[in-house]
């Protein structure tokens, strides 16, 4: 079986831009005429800020290309993005790789692709890929060489579609159209991938991250604990942020405050650690040390909505 759609008018990512370019090529593939700028904008005016997540790119569709919707889902199977595609409807992943010394300063990072075609008989994957040094457009990659960068960021997808199309997304997604299905099949999944391998800092960063979702805090911050003392790609914690989520809920204020400045020595302007070191320093009494963190990472993103509530929650001014 294969599926071949037909690939969106390609675009050369701007540093550090993949989410942005990569949601372009979506859009554009349903009519939307916007460029990556339109989306880093609002979701990422500064360049310096190095990542987009996938619920700020499911953002922007909502609120700003109002005539579509989109959606994302955890676990994904090569199956699964089989269907999306042999249905006609291109779906984005979230993968690590690794750099070359040339690109970024080498090492592990993380990537958008958008995935355009399979086949079965060749068992690849056709995808447009914004960085012209990792493949540009219509690249193929194996089925498993895809999955096991896909399965360092919890195997997630985003799709876009017409809301008039929602039976057909419900019935392309089966069981699990159903978020709490969807993550107990993701959950179920990374502890098996534990239990093949103990030493996975990825199997457990994805078990404490499906934790999360359920709340199950001292769970997760046990499974986040793991990962990082097995050793993670010092840029892991820019894209990911469930420690925070788990180790705030656990009271490990401190905690919280480590992983942030670890972060952020190496990746200064990410908002999200900002966010999060500041209400750290809020519940240990550092009342002004946090609203600092707040403000600065509105300097960096002037949208950060998590930020501006942050700062009304103090009764604060940006």
């Amino acid at each position: 079986m294969s599926a071949s759609l037909t690939a969106p008018a390609w675009e050369k990512q701007d540093w550090n831009n993949c989410g942005p370019a990569t949601l372009a090529l979506n859009l554009r593939f349903h009519g939307w005429e916007g460029d990556q700028f339109d989306i880093s904008d609002m979701l990422k005016p500064d360049r310096g800020d190095k990542n987009v997540n996938i619920e700020e790119l499911a953002f922007y569709v909502r609120t700003q290309a109002g005539w579509l919707n989109a959606d994302f889902r955890v676990g994904g199977t090569i199956e699964q993005l089989k269907r999306f595609l042999a249905a006609g409807l291109p779906v984005i992943v979230e993968k690590g790789f690794v750099l070359d010394e040339t690109d970024g300063g080498g090492g592990w990072a993380g990537h958008y692709l958008l995935l355009t075609g399979y086949d079965d008989e060749q068992q690849t994957f056709t995808v447009q890929d914004t960085n012209p040094g990792t493949g540009g457009p219509d690249r193929t990659i194996s089925y498993t060489e895809l999955d096991e960068g896909w399965r360092e960021f919890n195997r997630v997808f985003l799709y876009i579609y017409l809301p008039q199309d929602e039976a057909r997304i419900q019935s392309i997604l089966g069981e699990h159209a159903d978020f709490d299905t969807n993550r107990s099949s993701a959950l179920e999944a990374a502890q098996k991938e534990i239990e093949l391998n103990s030493q996975d800092p990825y199997g457990w960063f994805n078990l404490g991250t499906n934790l999360v979702y359920f709340e199950r805090y001292g769970e997760a911050a046990q499974a986040f604990d793991n990962a990082l003392s097995l050793g993670l790609p010092w840029r892991f914690t820019r894209y990911q942020f469930g420690p925070y989520i788990a180790y705030f809920n656990q009271g490990r204020f401190e905690d919280v405050v480590d992983l942030a400045e670890a972060t952020l020595f190496r990746t200064y302007k990410a908002e999200e650690s900002l966010l999060w070191r500041g209400w750290a320093n809020f519940r240990l009494g550092d009342t002004n040390s946090a609203i600092v963190d707040w403000r600065e990472a509105l300097e960096y993103n002037p949208n950060y909505q998590d930020a501006l509530y942050a700062l009304d929650f103090v009764g604060s001014t940006p």
